[in-house]
């Protein structure tokens, strides 16, 4: 028996809409659109956020679910929704 996966369940998502608590391997980094993000995805990846780590949301602040607390190995991290954004993952 052969069993499929509905198109696009292997596609990676931004790191601000995963689920929390859900486990997720870090793909790689949107193209950043200008000097500001730029500075943000060199931080991200200087902190850790590299392809194959892996990560999860661990809590949403409030109001609006901002910042957001990431777990990156075994260490914690309060990123901004937009910095997150940047992250891309794909959900385990």
């Amino acid at each position: 028996m052969i069993t499929t996966q509905p198109p696009g369940a292997d596609a990676p998502i931004r790191l601000d809409q995963l689920a929390r608590q859900v486990r997720a391997e870090v793909v790689g980094m949107n193209v950043p659109q200008d000097d500001e993000e730029r500075s943000v995805a060199l931080r991200l990846l200087e902190i850790g956020f590299l392809p194959g780590e892996q990560v999860r949301v661990i809590a949403h602040g409030h109001p609006g679910h901002d910042p957001l607390a990431v777990r990156v190995g075994h260490t914690t991290f309060a990123l901004r929704r937009h910095e997150a954004a940047l992250i891309q993952v794909r959900p385990l």
